[in-house]
C-alpha cells in the first residue's frame, strides 16, 4: 500500500472534522477510499483531503447531502475546474438562497405574529391565536384566488381572470407588522367563509362582462395618480372611460340619462363582505386596491351629477 495514504484520523484532523463524520460522508459515497490497511482500517489518498473540504464547506452552508452529492460529481469529472462544475454550484448556491429566503419569509411572519400576540389585551389572545392560526407560516393567497375565481362572471376571458386576479388580491409585504398580520388573517377568514354565489348575485347580469373588466381596468390605471396624490374625485378622462365601461357592457352609449341611471346604481354601494374586502386589502398594500379605485370614481360621478 503506497506510503502517502491517509488514515481515517490523520485526514480528519488536517480536514477539521470529526472521525464520524469522515466516515459518514465514505459510507455515503461521497468520500471514496483508496484502500484498506492490513487491519482493515480506512486509508485515503492525498486528494481525498481537497474533497473533504470541498464537502465540509458545502456543509457548513447547509447546502443539503443530495446537493453535494452533486457538485462533488462535477468536480470529480472535472477536477474542481471547468464550466460544467462551475455551473453545477452555481446552480446549487441559486437554490440554496432560495431556499434561504423562503426561511427568512417565514421567520418574519412568524415573528410578527408572536408579537401581535404579545402586545394584545390578555381577552383578545384567544380569538387572534385562532386567526393567525389558520394560516400557514408563511401565508399563501389561494384561498383569496379561490374567492374571486368564483366571484367574476364564468364567461369572462381567461387573460381577464388572471389579470383581476392579480390586481386584487394583495401581495404579502416582505416586512410584515402585526397589524399586517391581523388584516391578512381577517382577510382569509372573511374570504374562507363568503358565499360567492351571494356575493355574485349581488352583481348585475351583463350582457358583455368582457368590455366591462376591460374597461375599468383602463379606467382605474388613469384614476391611481390622482390617488396616489390624494386628490379629491373628480370628473375627468378616468369617469369618462368608467362610464364607457359600463355603457358598453350594457349596450348602451355615455349620454346623461345613462350617468345619472349609473350614478343611482352605484349609490346603492358594494355588498358589506366587499367593502369590508377592500378596507382590509387596503391595510396590505400602499397601491391603491381595485377597491378604492372603484369608490374614487363612483364618488366622481356622483360629484358631476350633483353639480349638474
Amino acid at each position: 500500500m503506497p506510503h502517502d495514504l491517509l488514515s481515517i484520523g490523520e485526514l480528519a484532523e488536517r480536514a477539521r472534522v470529526s472521525v464520524k463524520a469522515v466516515r459518514f460522508y465514505s459510507d455515503q459515497g461521497l468520500l471514496p477510499e483508496a484502500g484498506r490497511s492490513g487491519g482493515g482500517h480506512r486509508r485515503y489518498a492525498p486528494q481525498a483531503l481537497e474533497r473533504l473540504r470541498l464537502i465540509r464547506s458545502l456543509r457548513a452552508l447547509d447546502v443539503p447531502l443530495p446537493e453535494v452529492a452533486r457538485v462533488v460529481a462535477e468536480e470529480t469529472a472535472e477536477d474542481g475546474v471547468g464550466e460544467s462544475f462551475d455551473e453545477g454550484l452555481e446552480a446549487v448556491v441559486a437554490r440554496q438562497l432560495d431556499s434561504l429566503g423562503a426561511e427568512i419569509a417565514a421567520l418574519r411572519w412568524r415573528e410578527a405574529a408572536l408579537r401581535l400576540l404579545h402586545e394584545a389585551a390578555p381577552v383578545e389572545r384567544a380569538e387572534l391565536l385562532r386567526l393567525v392560526g389558520a394560516l400557514g407560516t408563511p401565508p399563501d393567497t389561494e384561498t383569496l384566488v379561490r374567492y374571486w375565481r368564483g366571484l367574476l362572471p364564468v364567461r369572462l376571458p381567461a387573460r381577464l381572470v388572471a389579470a383581476i386576479v392579480e390586481a386584487a388580491v394583495p401581495s404579502l409585504p416582505e416586512q410584515p407588522s402585526p397589524a399586517h398580520v391581523l388584516a391578512f388573517a381577517r382577510l382569509h377568514e372573511l374570504t374562507a367563509a363568503v358565499n360567492n354565489a351571494c356575493l355574485a348575485d349581488h352583481r348585475p347580469s351583463l350582457p358583455r362582462p368582457d368590455m366591462l373588466y376591460d374597461g375599468l381596468r383602463e379606467a382605474y390605471d388613469l384614476a391611481a395618480p390622482a390617488l396616489l396624490a390624494g386628490r379629491d374625485p373628480a370628473p375627468g378622462e378616468a369617469l369618462d372611460c368608467f362610464v364607457a365601461a359600463h355603457a358598453r357592457a350594457h349596450d348602451r352609449h355615455d349620454t346623461p340619462d345613462y350617468r345619472r341611471e349609473l350614478g343611482r346604481e352605484l349609490a346603492v354601494g358594494d355588498h358589506p363582505a366587499m367593502r369590508r374586502y377592500w378596507a382590509l386589502a387596503g391595510e396590505l398594500t400602499p397601491v391603491p386596491t381595485l377597491g378604492a379605485a372603484n369608490t374614487w370614481l363612483s364618488s366622481a360621478l356622483v360629484a358631476q351629477l350633483a353639480a349638474n
